[in-house]
């Protein structure tokens, strides 16, 4: 009897250490997939602009590193998208209606942080790569640019000066896409060249670089990018915003002089 209860007692325990472990239900067994990785760089870090300045190229190029070596397919081959952006700026846009025969001030809308530049360069056009909520997430693409409005104006108004600032800067060159201009050799290399326009402002740019597959951004990299005045420039700007009665009438003196030199040139041939 005693036996018989001392075997009825241990045989749980017995079960519960010779018993397997139970798998948990709904762990993962996988590990993540490692992501590609983009190695960027830009061939100009500095642009000097001098009263000369006429513009100038930025060439964009880098490498995509792929984890274990393997390189897809061309049918798997993932796209680039290369975004120059300037500094982002508080911009007042009129919009002039035709009264009597005269054009006058009608409406305005502020936006808050327009980029005083922006460009954008893809190895397909950017609208085949992405749905619009991506593009507008990644504001990839002028009109996926996030201007933030700063009025409670209806969407449609708001929608109506975005366009007409787009269609503003894109006129002047500080605005464009270019679709196709990215050259990927081999899967690996990427290279693109963008435009800086001699009109662009100065401050810090970023050259931004995507990686896309299958309607997502598998990898994002930056760079930074300095576009300042020549020392020449920046000290006359410096003048000109620290002492502006100086600046102006030294201006008109110099004119005055200059004006006459030339006269008395003139007059002694």
């Amino acid at each position: 009897m005693t036996r018989a209860w001392l075997v009825a007692a241990t045989a749980p325990l017995l079960l519960a250490q010779g018993s397997p472990p139970t798998p948990a239900v709904g762990r993962a067994a996988t590990r993540p997939v490692p992501k590609p990785v983009l190695v960027p760089d830009v061939s100009q870090r500095d642009i000097e602009i001098a009263y000369s300045f006429t513009g100038a190229d930025l060439l964009l190029f880098g490498a995509i590193l792929y984890p274990g070596g393997h390189v897809p397919g061309a049918h798997d081959a993932p796209d680039v998208a290369v975004v120059v952006k300037g500094p982002s700026q508080s911009i007042l846009v009129r919009e002039k209606k035709k009264v009597a025969g005269i054009w006058i001030n009608a409406a305005r809308l502020r936006f808050r942080s327009a980029p005083s530049f922006y460009a954008i360069a893809s190895s397909r056009p950017i609208e085949r790569l992405l749905d619009a909520r991506t593009r507008a997430i990644y504001e990839l693409g002028v009109d996926s640019l996030q201007l933030s409005p700063a009025s409670n104006a209806p969407a449609d108004v708001q929608d109506r000066f975005q366009r007409g600032l787009v269609a503003l800067d894109a006129r002047a060159g500080l605005y464009y896409e270019a679709p196709r201009a990215v050259e990927i050799t081999a899967g690996v290399l990427y290279r693109a060249r963008l435009r800086i326009p001699a009109r662009v402002p100065v401050g810090r740019f970023t050259a931004e670089t995507f990686l896309i597959r299958d309607g997502h951004v598998l990898a994002a990299a930056v760079r930074d990018i300095d576009v300042r005045k020549s020392t020449a420039e920046r000290l006359v700007a410096r003048a000109a915003a620290r002492s502006s009665i100086a600046y102006g009438l030294t201006a008109v003196a110099l004119s005055v002089f200059l004006g006459w030199f030339a006269g008395w040139v003139a007059g002694r041939r």
